[in-house]
């Protein structure tokens, strides 16, 4: 039987167990979205995980949706998730870093005045923090036909300035409501060319990034994130039919690329929807249900023990719980964390998480 604590192989890259660390925005980054040195520790601290993957990141100013987000926008950048790669290996770890484009999730005072760009011009009806307080999202500008290859490009570049900065891989960000799920769904997609109207249409976007940054870097350094049917951030997918056929045309459009995993977020982990897109996709694919919501041990071994899927993906018990394949694996007790230190701040609730035994130096 597969444990978590098995070897799996991902890509060009044999992770050491399958507890994969998901992308949780933390938004410790500085004023113009470099990496710092607390962002530097925080992740190597959790490198002992299979799989560490960064935070959202953005490509492109126009795209970056909070306040201390990083980015892979700019050199400086790309080079502070260099320090960060290093340290992650220094500890024996691996590092992707998930590429972010929050579509119409933006506010001019995040994106130096520029407008949020999404597939249609509808605004998300969820508001969002800047600088001084919590205000609704405007209204997105409708991309043209001739800004899709430039958007497509802006990610392709990101993808190149991370792996030119000593970093694994990237994953590709196709959930919870942000660009590349906005063009997924009919509540933000509502074209009438052919990247809207049919499942096959919506889904054609997605899978034009998925390749160019494939054929950039390579499928072996390259993941995605799918989170159907979550119905967060506007990106409502009631259809539930719609959404298979959706999704089985993403899956289908990318599964000859051999990209290094498909992962899954999505609330009925056992149900037929989940196997029938891991064997569609037919490589290393990883899974979570969770979304303000624990991913616990005993669902974790249930995803991997059961073979649901080849990795779970875990966040906020590696937000509290840097050493937490240690912990698991030994049945040591749990640290809790606190969720008033989440978003933003500085080193606590961030890094002074204790260790079960000797810090990690």
């Amino acid at each position: 039987m597969t444990t978590l604590f098995d070897p799996l192989t991902v890509g060009k890259y044999e992770l050491n167990n399958r507890v994969v660390m998901a992308p949780l925005t933390r938004m410790r980054a500085d004023a113009d979205g470099v990496p710092t040195d607390i962002m530097v520790e925080y992740y190597a601290q959790r490198a002992s995980a299979g799989l560490v993957v960064s935070e959202g990141t953005f490509p492109t100013l126009v795209s970056r949706g909070y306040m201390n987000e990083p980015g892979l926008a700019t050199d400086e950048q790309a080079a502070g998730w260099g320090r960060v790669a290093e340290a992650v290996h220094k500890r024996g770890g691996l590092f992707f870093i998930q590429i972010m484009h929050a579509g119409r999730l933006v506010h001019p005072a995040l994106t130096g005045g520029q407008q949020g760009e999404a597939p249609s011009a509808i605004a998300s009806g969820e508001p969002i923090h800047v600088p001084g307080g919590k205000v609704d999202t405007p209204e997105p500008r409708a991309l043209e036909l001739e800004d899709l290859s430039r958007v497509r490009d802006e990610f392709v570049a990101a993808a190149r300035r991370a792996v030119d900065a000593g970093v694994d891989g990237v994953e590709l960000h196709s959930a919870n409501g942000y660009l590349l799920q906005q063009f997924l769904t009919p509540a933000s997609n509502q074209r009438t060319d052919e990247y809207g109207g049919s499942p096959e249409n919506r889904a054609r976007f997605v899978i034009e990034v998925t390749r160019a940054v494939v054929e950039e870097i390579g499928a072996d350094r390259v993941g995605i994130r799918i989170s159907p049917q979550h119905n967060v951030q506007g990106a409502v997918e009631a259809d539930h039919a719609d959404a298979v056929a959706t999704y089985e045309a993403l899956v289908d459009g990318i599964q000859d690329l051999g990209l290094a995993y498909l992962s899954m977020l999505y609330k009925d982990i056992d149900s037929s929807f989940v196997q029938d897109l891991r064997t569609r996709f037919g490589g290393p694919f990883m899974l979570n249900s969770g979304f303000s919501e624990h991913t616990d041990l005993e669902e974790s071994e249930h995803i991997v023990q059961d073979n649901i899927a080849d990795a779970v993906v875990v966040g906020r018990a590696l937000i509290a719980n840097p050493d937490l394949v240690e912990r698991w694996r030994e049945g040591l007790e749990l640290n809790e964390p606190n969720s008033k230190t989440f978003y933003g701040g500085d080193h606590r609730g961030y890094t002074d998480y204790p260790f079960a035994k000797v810090a990690v130096q």
